[in-house]
C-alpha cells in the first residue's frame, strides 16, 4: 500500500521499530522521482541494502550496506552493474522477492539488527557473484543541497570466511553530518573473495588485498560457481579459497548472504548476526519470526468484526505503515552512554503530532513511554528536543518545536514513567532559547536543525516578520507549542509559567489581517513586514508562494493555515465572523475548483489531504453545535476518495505513517486534538472494533444501521459507556483512561443530534 504515486512506502522486510529495514534499491527513470524508500516501480536495481526509512519525502536517507548478484565475470567492480527486473516483485509480511533480468531470484528476510539476502542463481557455467559495495547509498536528483554522500569506508575479508567493515556517509533529509555504520557478514556457500578500491570507475586494487579502507570506493566481490575446489584454486590463486562441496552444474545455486549491522562496532554487528541469524537458522524461520512478532505485538491490539476484505487490508496495512519507523536503537547510540531507551529515524514530529503520536500512545502504550523518554534523553545529551532525527542527529524542523506538543499530549492524558520535570525543562529550552543557525541551504535565515529558529521575533514582538522564512506557519505553530507548555506547566503546579505561556499562545492573532479577503470571507493569517506592518496590498489568501522552505507558508495555503489555531477555537470563530461564517468558510475549503492553483488529483480544492496542515479541518465542524454531520460527510468522502489498499493508495507521502494514522482515526470514528484530552466524534467504519489498551482495559466502538454503499454513515444517536450522549466530543477519561464504549446508530439522515456543549470552548484565557 502506498509504494507508488508519491506514497514512498518501504515495502521490504523489518520488525516493528526494527533497526534493519532490508529492501530493494532502484535507480528510477529520469523524471520518476527519487527512490525515497529505495523502492520504485520502474528502473534498474542497484542493490539490496540493510537500512531505509519509510514514506518520506525531501531527500532519501540510507540505502547502505548493499548486496547485488552479478552473473558473469566481474573485471571492474566499480562499473555500473545495475539491471532491470524480469517481472514484478512479490511481497508479504516479513518476506520480499525480486526476479532480476540476469535470471537471479533474490529473497529477503530480517530480524531486528540482522538479515538474510537469498540469491538463487541460474544453472549454467557462468560465474555467480555477489557484489558488496560499501559506497552504495540512495541518491537524490533534486539538487536541494541535502542529498546523501559517501565519505569513506573499509572492508576486511576474515580468515573464518566472514567479512566485516564500516561505511561513513552524510547528508539526507536531515542534512546530517558524517555518520558511521559497521557491518559483519558471511555466506552460506564457500566462495572466493576479492576486495577492491578505486575512484570513480578506476580500480587501484582488486584481489590483491584482504583489507582495504579509505576515502575511495571500497567493497568486495564474492564468487560462487559449480566447479570443484581445485579448479577454483588454479583460476586465481591470489583470492582467498574456502573449502567447498562439489555441486552439480545443472542445479541452481542458492547462496544466502547473512549480514548484521551496528552503530557501535564491527564486533557488535557480528554479535547481532550470531544472535539473530544463527548459522543453523533457516531463511523461512526469519519470515515466521517477523509474522509472529507483528501479529503478537502490533496487529492483535486491534480486532474487528464483519469487515470486508478491503476494510481489513486498509486497517492492518495502515497499522503496519505506522510502525515501520521510528527505529528502536536502544543501546546503539555511539554519541553517549545512557540507560534510557533510544529511538532514531523520527520523520518528523511536524508530520506526526496531529494524528500519529496520539494513536501511537493508544496502540503501543509501553513503547510510547520509551519513545517519550528517548526524546527527553536526546535533550539531556544533545541540548535540544528533536522534531526530526536520523543518523543520530537532529533535523529538520519545518515549523514549530513539535516535541512540545507530543510531550504535552502525554502529560494531560496522565502518562507516567517519564521524568516530567526534565521534560518540562526541555520544552522551556525550545520556548526560550534560540538554537544556533545551521545555515540550511533551503532556509538560511535561522536554524532548521532543532528548536524555534525565529524565536527572537516571537519573544520581542509577539509575531514573526518576513525576516524569517515560513514566518506565518511558524507563528501559528509557535502559538500551539506555547499552549503545550502552558498545559504541562499547569499540571506541574507552575502557575506563573502557565499564565505566561497561555498568554503567549494567543499571539497567533497578531498575524490576523482583517483586510485579506476571498470568496466573501475576510480575515486571514498574513505575513508581517520587518517594520511590523501588514503588506500595503493585502496578501492573497490563496497564495502560499512556493509553499516550501523559503515561503511565508509551509505546505499549505493561508486559507488552510487560518484554521490551525485549534487550541483557541473560540477566538478563531469570532475573528471569522461567528458560527455561520465559520461553517461557510469551512465548506468552501472542500468545494471543487475553489483553488485556482490546486491539483486536479484533489479536485482543485483548497483542502489538501496530502499535507498535514489540513488534517483536522474536516472535523472542525464539530465546534459548532448541530453540525457534526458535516464532519462525517467530509471525513468519509476523503477516506473513500483518497485512500485504498493499492500501490497508489495514499494521497501523498506516507510521512512515516502520518497519512495512515489519519485514515485509522477515520475508521475508528474519532479525531484527536493534540495537547488536550479532547477527541472529536466522527463516524466509525466498522460494526465492531476493539482496541486492547493493556492492563485488562479495552476500548470498543459498536455501530448499527451503517451501510457504506448507501451512504448510511451519518450519526443518528450516540451512547458513551451506555449513556445517551449529545456532545460532538469525548475525553480521554471518558473512553481511554480506563477503557470505554462508543455505541453509534448510523443512517442516511444528516441528523443534528449534537446539541450539547462545544469542545474546548474558552480554554484559553
Amino acid at each position: 500500500m502506498g509504494t507508488q504515486g508519491g506514497g514512498n512506502m518501504f515495502p521490504g522486510v523489518t520488525l516493528p521499530f526494527g533497526v534493519v529495514k532490508l529492501g530493494i534499491d532502484l535507480n528510477p527513470p529520469r523524471g520518476a522521482g527519487d527512490p525515497y524508500s529505495g523502492y520504485h516501480a520502474e528502473g534498474n536495481v542497484t542493490g539490496f541494502s540493510m537500512m531505509h526509512e519509510s514514506g518520506t519525502g525531501g531527500a532519501p536517507k540510507y540505502g547502505v550496506v548493499s548486496q547485488l548478484p552479478v552473473v558473469g565475470d566481474i573485471s571492474n567492480p566499480l562499473l555500473d552493474y545495475s539491471l532491470p527486473r524480469a517481472e514484478a516483485d512479490e511481497a508479504q509480511l516479513g518476506y520480499y522477492k525480486a526476479m532480476l533480468s540476469n535470471h537471479v531470484t533474490v529473497e529477503l528476510a530480517a530480524n531486528r539488527h540482522a538479515g538474510v539476502v537469498r540469491h538463487t542463481f541460474p544453472a549454467d557455467d557462468k560465474e555467480k557473484n555477489v557484489l558488496v559495495d560499501v559506497s552504495h547509498f540512495l541518491p537524490s536528483t533534486r539538487r536541494l543541497g541535502i542529498e546523501q554522500h559517501y565519505v569513506e569506508g573499509g572492508i576486511k575479508l576474515n580468515n573464518d570466511a566472514t567479512y566485516s567493515g564500516y561505511g561513513v556517509y552524510n547528508g539526507g533529509w536531515n542534512d546530517g553530518p558524517d555518520w558511521k555504520i559497521f557491518f559483519c557478514g558471511g555466506f552460506s556457500q564457500p566462495h572466493r573473495a576479492a576486495a577492491f578500491e578505486g575512484t570513480g570507475t578506476t580500480l587501484e586494487s582488486f584481489g590483491k588485498k584482504s583489507e582495504v579502507s579509505g576515502k575511495k570506493r571500497v567493497g568486495a566481490v564474492f564468487t560462487f560457481d559449480q566447479k570443484t575446489g581445485s579448479e577454483l584454486l588454479h583460476k586465481r590463486d591470489d583470492w582467498a579459497l574456502y573449502p567447498r562441496q562439489q555441486q552439480s552444474k545443472t542445479s541452481k545455486l542458492v547462496v544466502e548472504g547473512k549480514l548484521g549491522i551496528s552503530w557501535i562496532s564491527e564486533e557488535q554487528a557480528c554479535n547481532f548476526l550470531q544472535e539473530e541469524v544463527p548459522a543453523d537458522s533457516a531463511f523461512d524461520s526469519l519470515v515466521q519470526i517477523a509474522q509472529k512478532v507483528w501479529n503478537r505485538d502490533v496487529f492483535s491490539k486491534v480486532t474487528v468484526e464483519d469487515a470486508s476484505t478491503a476494510q481489513l487490508q486498509l486497517l492492518y496495512s495502515s497499522i503496519y505503515g505506522m510502525f515501520l519507523i521510528p527505529s528502536d536503537r536502544t543501546g546503539e547510540n555511539p554519541g553517549w552512554n545512557s540507560t534510557e531507551p533510544y529511538y532514531d529515524d523520527i520523520f518528523t514530529l511536524w508530520d506526526l503530532f496531529r494524528c500519529g503520536t496520539p494513536l501511537f500512545h493508544i496502540l503501543q502504550p509501553e513503547r510510547y513511554v520509551d519513545f517519550l523518554r528517548s526524546l527527553v534523553d536526546i535533550w539531556r545529551h544533545d541540548g535540544w528536543l528533536p522534531d526530526g532525527r536520523s543518523s543520530n542527529f537532529n533535523g529538520r524542523t519545518q515549523g514549530g518545536s513539535n516535541a512540545d506538543n507530543v510531550l504535552a499530549d502525554a502529560r494531560v492524558k496522565g502518562v507516567t514513567g517519564v521524568n516530567w520535570e526534565d521534560a518540562y525543562s526541555a520544552m522551556v529550552t525550545d520556548a526560550e532559547k534560540q538554537p544556533p543557525n545551521n545555515n540550511d541551504p533551503q532556509a538560511a535565515d535561522s536554524s532548521t536543525k532543532e528548536g524555534r529558529g525565529a524565536l527572537p521575533d516571537w519573544l520581542s514582538k509577539g509575531y514573526i516578520t518576513t525576516k524569517y522564512t515560513r514566518s506565518v506557519s511558524r507563528a501559528v505553530e509557535y502559538a500551539v507549542n506555547d499552549f503545550a507548555l502552558s498545559q504541562v506547566a499547569k499540571s506541574l503546579g507552575k502557575t506563573a509559567d502557565y499564565q505566561k505561556y497561555a498568554n503567549r499562545s494567543q499571539n497567533w492573532k497578531n498575524h490576523w489581517d482583517a483586510r485579506m479577503n476571498v470568496y466573501g470571507f475576510t480575515g486571514f493569517l498574513s505575513p508581517v513586514d520587518a517594520d511590523g506592518s501588514f503588506p500595503a496590498t493585502p496578501h492573497d489568501p490563496l497564495d502560499c508562494g512556493s509553499c516550501y522552505w523559503d515561503a511565508p507558508y509551509y505546505q499549505a495555503l493561508p486559507f488552510e493555515y487560518s484554521f490551525n489555531a485549534y487550541h483557541d477555537m473560540k477566538t478563531m470563530i469570532e475573528l471569522m465572523g461567528g458560527d455561520r461564517k465559520f461553517i461557510s468558510r469551512l465548506e468552501k475549503l472542500f468545494e471543487r475548483n475553489a483553488n485556482p492553483h490546486g491539483s486536479s488529483q484533489f479536485g482543485n480544492t483548497l483542502f489538501n489531504p496530502g499535507n498535514e496542515p489540513s488534517f483536522a479541518s474536516p472535523y472542525l465542524f464539530n465546534f459548532v453545535p448541530r453540525n457534526q454531520w458535516r464532519s462525517v460527510e467530509k471525513s468519509r468522502y476523503i477516506a473513500r476518495s483518497y485512500y485504498n489498499p493499492g500501490a497508489k493508495g495514499l494521497p501523498g507521502n506516507s510521512d512515516a505513517g502520518a497519512m495512515q494514522s489519519w485514515l485509522l482515526w477515520s475508521m475508528i470514528g474519532l479525531y484527536p486534538i493534540t495537547g488536550t484530552t479532547t477527541f472529536l466524534v466522527g463516524s466509525p467504519q466498522f460494526k465492531h472494533l476493539a482496541i486492547d489498551l493493556g492492563d485488562g482495559k479495552k476500548f470498543e466502538v459498536k455501530s448499527s444501521g451503517g451501510n457504506e454503499e448507501s451512504g448510511a454513515w451519518f450519526v443518528q444517536s450516540l451512547k458513551v459507556n451506555g449513556k445517551q450522549w449529545n456532545k460532538s466530543w469525548v475525553t480521554w477519561d471518558d473512553v481511554f483512561a480506563n477503557g470505554g464504549t462508543l455505541e453509534f446508530e448510523l443512517g442516511t439522515d444528516k441528523k443534528e443530534w449534537d446539541t450539547g456543549d462545544r469542545p474546548l470552548w474558552g480554554i484559553i484565557g
